[in-house]
């Protein structure tokens, strides 16, 4: 990424990390994973698909594993992890200041 430092994540992006998690995909399975997950509330294209797929591949957070014919599939590096875990804790963050709020 060089000297620009990633900002937070949108929820496309949290949720497309989200779905590598536990193993490799392809663009098919994070489409399937994110609409099961958030029960459709997240809906990804395929432009927004490819373009976020393509993004962090560039900026090292997932690695493309396989290539059959138009199918690629990826997975999580280290450094995804760690993206995806500082998004959760800056989302618990919030949440936590929302509840305290609240009371």
């Amino acid at each position: 990424m060089g000297a620009k430092e990633r900002g937070p994540l949108t929820e496309p992006m949290f949720y497309v990390l989200m779905s590598f998690l536990h193993r490799e995909m392809c663009g098919t399975d994070v489409t399937e994973f994110v609409q099961k997950k958030t029960g459709g509330r997240v809906y990804l294209g395929p432009g927004t698909l490819y373009t976020l797929l393509g993004k962090f591949v560039e900026e090292q957070l997932i690695e493309q594993t396989d290539v059959s014919g138009r199918k690629r599939t990826y997975r999580l590096t280290d450094k995804g992890r760690a993206a995806y875990r500082e998004e959760l804790e800056r989302l618990r963050a919030c949440v936590a200041d929302a509840e305290e709020e609240e009371r």
